[in-house]
């Protein structure tokens, strides 16, 4: 379950989720806190699943800057059914269609760049988990959920 919350540090009006919601914009304007009871969930910026996404795992989120928001815009969540036991595995293509110098990794990277020398991946394949990579080294910027396949 989750709870969204209008102001920050869990105040203000509430909306809560125990499945995904195309809609919540309706019933909430904005969002400046977020509290994750358990699972992890991905929060979007608008309705139907669109616009910057925001992984959240099970915790609290007093404010938009901590779950790296750039507004308190949210307009529609899902939950992240990640498989339990097992390892992820990925794999990294520096060229389209799965092309060029491939690269594996079964844990987190902070930096892709100095991990493998690689500035661009123009393509991957996950064989296992669930995957979130980010638009800047370190965790940072935009997030994309890699589900497997």
């Amino acid at each position: 379950q989750v709870t969204f919350y209008e102001d920050r540090d869990f105040l203000g009006r509430c909306y809560e989720c125990d499945s995904d919601c195309p809609d919540f914009h309706s019933s909430l304007s904005r969002c400046n806190s977020i509290r994750v009871h358990g699972g992890t969930w991905v929060a979007y910026e608008r309705p139907n699943f669109s616009g910057n996404m925001y992984v959240l795992s099970p915790g609290d989120y007093p404010d938009y800057q901590h779950w790296m928001g750039l507004n308190d815009r949210l307009g529609s969540c899902r939950a992240v059914h990640i498989p339990s036991g097992g390892r992820g595995h990925i794999q990294l293509f520096e060229k389209g269609d799965f092309g060029g110098q491939m690269f594996e990794a079964t844990e987190d990277c902070p930096s892709v760049m100095e991990e493998w020398h690689l500035r661009e991946i123009h393509s991957c394949r996950v064989l296992e988990g669930v995957w979130v990579f980010y638009e800047h080294p370190n965790y940072r910027g935009r997030q994309y959920l890699l589900p497997k396949g």
